[in-house]
């Protein structure tokens, strides 16, 4: 036993605890990650050809820059979701779908995909459209499974945009890995996966059938926008869409890192007085943002003690070059069913692509890591998962949840599946 398998251990134990307890894993990420380099580093040898870690590699470890560029992200789209212009947008939206059942849930899943790959993230969409969506569904009688598995994997597509949290977590580890300009490449790949899963679920579960009785909505299927929802546009809300859009051009066209773009949106909502910045900070996922980060001093550590190569050597003795990717979605997969993908699949697991295609010979470090992200993002409805646990908690009354959330969990597992064949495959075209 060396310092490498301790610290395999401990991410182990990491993932353990954000399975089967409300603890927050970020926490007891740097506990472990602390408590390997103050008290067990004398009692167990580091692997040969490293540098013993030291409290001060520690802690410098901690991604400040990450750190601040989540926070960034986060309280921007906060402050307009506070202020009520995300609820609008997402209601206007949903007026669209008046005209045909069928539509419903297709008008939902492009809404979250698009409104989230504005910045807000798959979390902050699920959290905003969910609730209307599986209203709108239960008076239209549309499957409550087809419209969560619409709307959630309209909000996981939109996971890895570079606007998103989990998409800037993503970037910041692909250009530390040489595989940096690919931001927009990813994110549609995993758009894509998204895409096709939900439309498979369209089709397989009888969603379809919704557009052969056409015409419009009945009365007493009307869908039933609630008072704050009716109310217009007002120029606070202008004015927050303006700052947001202007922010989205300076990221996009003006290259503006995306941390430093969203605070300056932030200050300028917070100075014209259009958001309470009390209520604001409250809405930041503060659990989220410990969470990335304490993760990423474990995996920091990991990479210090050489326990990235040990696991990518794991892998490597049951894998070869053109089953490895399927492998590792697979494994991540199964792991993010019954974790946060953000938050310990992402940074505990996208930094040992490196070193597992080095082990490797032959292997595409990219498709090795886009079998992270996609095996990692594409099972998040299972119930156990955020989005998917929103889908549950908004189902309206007459929904049994219990088997919505027995349904959800089990096309969970059968997207891991799904996401291990697809990487597999798609490894042996690139290849």
């Amino acid at each position: 036993m060396d310092l490498a398998w301790l610290s395999l251990l401990a991410l182990l134990a990491v993932v353990a605890v954000s399975c089967t307890t409300r603890v927050n894993p970020g926490i007891v990420a740097i506990v472990l990650a602390w408590a390997i380099v103050a008290l067990a580093r004398p009692w167990f040898p580091t692997p040969p050809g490293l540098t013993p870690p030291d409290l001060k590699a520690l802690w410098t470890a901690f991604p400040g820059e990450l750190f601040l560029t989540l926070l960034g992200v986060s309280l921007l789209f906060s402050q307009a979701e506070a202020n009520g212009t995300l609820s609008r947008v997402a209601a206007a939206a949903q007026q669209l779908c008046r005209g045909n059942t069928g539509l419903i849930p297709i008008i939902f899943f492009l809404l979250a995909m698009g409104l989230g790959t504005a910045g807000p993230g798959n979390i902050a969409v699920a959290g905003i459209l969910a609730p209307p969506a599986m209203a709108a569904a239960r008076r239209a009688g549309i499957s409550p499974f087809v419209m969560a598995v619409m709307v959630g994997h309209g909000a996981i597509a939109c996971t890895l945009s570079p606007l998103t949290a989990a998409g800037v977590v993503a970037g910041k580890i692909l250009a530390g890995m040489d595989l940096g300009g690919r931001e927009w490449q990813v994110y549609a790949l995993n758009a894509a996966a998204n895409a096709a899963a939900a439309c498979a679920a369209y089709l397989l579960f009888g969603g379809w059938r919704r557009f052969r009785r056409g015409g419009p909505l009945a009365p007493s299927v009307e869908i039933d926008l609630s008072t704050s929802e009716k109310q217009n546009f007002s120029s606070q809300h202008w004015i927050t869409l303006a700052i947001l859009s202007a922010v989205i051009v300076a990221v996009v066209a003006g290259r503006v890192q995306v941390g430093a773009a969203s605070f300056a949106g932030a200050v300028a909502l917070s100075l014209l007085r259009l958001a309470d910045e009390r209520e604001s900070f409250a809405k930041v996922p503060w659990s989220v943002i410990v969470m990335v980060c304490g993760v990423s001093v474990l995996s920091a550590l990991l990479d210090q003690t050489g326990g990235t190569a040990r696991f990518a050597d794991l892998i490597g003795k049951v894998s070869t070059p053109r089953t490895a990717s399927g492998l590792l979605a697979l494994v991540t997969g199964l792991v993010s069913i019954y974790s946060s993908t953000t938050g310990v699949v992402l940074p505990a697991f996208l930094p040992m692509v490196k070193d597992l295609a080095q082990s490797q010979p032959g292997s595409d470090p990219f498709s090795l890591a886009v079998a992270v992200l996609i095996g990692g993002n594409l099972v998040d409805m299972s119930p156990l998962s955020t989005i998917g646990a929103l889908c549950v908690a908004a189902a309206p009354e007459g929904v049994d949840r219990r088997v919505l959330a027995n349904q959800l969990l089990a096309w969970g597992f059968a997207l891991a599946l799904v996401a291990a064949l697809g990487c597999w495959a798609w490894s042996c075209v690139a290849g």
